[in-house]
């Protein structure tokens, strides 16, 4: 789904960056992020912030969501280093974040969910 939905763009913004991985996998995935995130554009997010463009995003700054302090204040900027640490540890990479997820402990996921 993601593949889709975003990389296509981010694959042209930054040729040559994407990892490695399994699409089909990544969006299998995907699952279990979609009960909370979208990442169509405009589409609304049941839970988390639409996912959308998120690349070279600043964390904390997609309109229409309330977002903690901690992830407005992080002054993280999104890309496959930031989201990697992140979908590894949300807790430990950014203390006070709202997500509840606790992270990604497979090393071949978080490349796949990025591919």
């Amino acid at each position: 789904m993601i593949r889709f939905a975003l990389f296509p763009v981010l694959l042209l913004a930054f040729p040559g960056t994407a990892p490695a991985a399994d699409v089909a996998a990544g969006q299998a995935a995907f699952a279990r992020c979609k009960i909370c995130h979208s990442v169509q554009a405009g589409a609304p997010s049941p839970v988390g912030p639409n996912l959308h463009g998120v690349f070279g995003r600043k964390a904390g700054t997609l309109e229409g969501y309330s977002y903690s302090e901690a992830m407005k204040n992080s002054g993280i900027v999104w890309d496959d280093e930031t989201l990697t640490k992140y979908l590894r540890d949300p807790r430990g990479t950014m203390p006070g974040n709202k997500m509840a997820f606790p992270g990604i402990k497979s090393d071949d996921e978080v490349p796949n969910l990025l591919a």
